[in-house]
């Protein structure tokens, strides 16, 4: 489904050339559940930024389905994303004059009506069926991260990035996230960066990444 192939980002530092990503040679199949475990600053989320056209790669390339990502032009890319990705990134991005409900629907506009009891379902199975019309300043951090969530899954996207999905989250909510992750990504494949590889327990297969490259696989 998705194979990088020598894929790099370098960055420029007072010209000196600093590695961000090095070489990443990687394939992601269907329905595969990848974990990318690494502390802080190795790369893990650029790497994933790189994987979804987030970003332009400084070196190789990315295929989607046979298909370069970094090929079509910005809006043929944004289309893919709405398309056929789903994310949730770090930090909680939800719109502040939107309700709960309407922000998990925010993704397909043109299909609210037919995706609005999946998304009432998704926030129940998160525990914010009693604050699905409340605005994002009322939740609490680890609500918003919720409600990104079940934004994420709720169009059966063909692939997942989540960057760090479970940060804002105390333990036992995060494996809780993980569990409606995998269970209600359906066919889909899910890419995960984390630092915390307690959360990685349903994962199919695990790659660490160290300083920018891939040092270890497991799974």
């Amino acid at each position: 489904m998705i194979e990088a192939a020598g894929l790099s980002l370098v960055y420029s530092d007072h010209g000196r050339e600093v590695y961000a990503c090095k070489d990443v040679s990687l394939r992601i199949e269907t329905s595969e559940f990848l974990g990318i475990l690494g502390p802080s600053g190795s790369g893990k989320s650029s790497l994933l930024y790189l994987l979804s056209g987030l970003k332009d790669p400084s070196h190789g390339k990315v295929l989607y389905n046979g298909a370069p990502i970094h090929d079509l032009s910005d809006e043929e890319r944004s289309q893919l994303r709405r398309r056929e990705f789903g994310f949730v990134f770090q930090q909680p991005y939800l719109l502040g004059y939107m309700t709960a409900l309407e922000n998990v629907l925010s993704v397909a506009p043109d299909k609210a009506d037919q995706l609005k009891d999946r998304a009432i379902d998704l926030l129940d199975a998160l525990g914010l069926a009693e604050k699905a019309d409340r605005l994002p300043h009322t939740l609490s951090g680890g609500e918003r991260q919720r409600v990104c969530i079940a934004r994420a899954l709720v169009t059966d996207p063909k692939v997942i990035f989540a960057d760090e999905p479970t940060a804002a989250l105390d333990h036992k909510n995060g494996v809780n996230v993980m569990e409606i992750l995998n269970r209600h990504r359906g066919n889909g494949a899910l890419v995960m960066v984390t630092h915390d590889p307690s959360m990685l327990e349903h994962a199919n297969r695990i790659v660490r990444i160290q300083d920018g490259e891939l040092v270890v696989e497991t799974g």
